[in-house]
């Protein structure tokens, strides 16, 4: 009777577990497109992170780690104690402004000052890998701005966030996706940076979602001939 009991007690907390991953399933799939690809760039990011730092802290071989434990053990029967050093990692948040392609657009006038103070007000707003513009960086599941969330965000008036986004959008520099309707039924989109002006992530692994959104504006007059290009 107590097996049966376990075993049920086991089946159970199964069941609940998988009711909770379906849940979440669920909830996700009902997120507007453009949150999904952040939060799917951000998980992305976050497992290639990881799994970096373990690599990186393989800082011995098999051999020397067999040199470590005898070390230890030694150690231990002398009653001493082996301390590793601490290894402290810096987690600022960054976002890189690629100088070589930054000077080029300068020196072809490619954009007005108030395009350029524009996108250095954004970056404290772009997302990790996603390289979308949110409401805060630092979450989770962090939510994509709309231009009237922009607009809030830098104290601003719609009318001039419209103004510039349009602007570098058909400059290439900023690229729209549809994130939902809003309760005037009027469509919002969520807004991303071309990774080869700023970039918060690693450039050696970009979302294939970015490579699509800014493949075609790379074939343009002036961006197709940008010193440095990751796609």
């Amino acid at each position: 009777m107590e097996e049966l009991t376990m075993s049920d007690s086991f089946e159970k907390k199964r069941l609940e577990r998988e009711a909770k991953r379906q849940k979440k399933n669920e909830e996700f799939e009902a997120l507007p497109e453009g949150q999904k690809a952040i939060i799917r760039g951000s998980s992305s990011a976050s497992k290639n992170a990881r799994k970096r730092d373990i690599e990186s802290s393989k800082v011995l071989t098999d051999e020397e780690m067999e040199q470590a434990n005898v070390l230890q053990a030694k150690a231990q029967e002398a009653k001493m104690k082996l301390v590793p050093e601490r290894k402290v990692k810096n987690k600022a948040k960054f976002v890189q402004i690629i100088q070589e392609n930054w000077a080029y657009i300068q020196n072809e006038a490619y954009l007005k000052n108030e395009e350029i103070v524009f996108l250095m007000n954004l970056i404290p707003f772009i997302g990790f890998a996603s390289n979308a513009i949110v409401d805060n960086p630092k979450k989770k599941q962090p939510i994509p701005l709309t231009q009237r969330g922009v607009a809030q965000a830098l104290g601003t008036s719609e009318t001039k966030v419209s103004r510039v986004v349009k602007a570098l959008y058909n400059k290439g520099i900023i690229a729209r996706s549809e994130a939902y309707v809003e309760d005037n039924n009027v469509k919002s989109y969520a807004l991303f940076i071309n990774p080869h002006i700023l970039y918060a992530g690693d450039r050696d692994k970009i979302e294939e979602g970015l490579k699509i959104q800014f493949g075609k504006v790379m074939r343009g007059k002036v961006l197709s001939k940008l010193p440095v290009k990751f796609f």
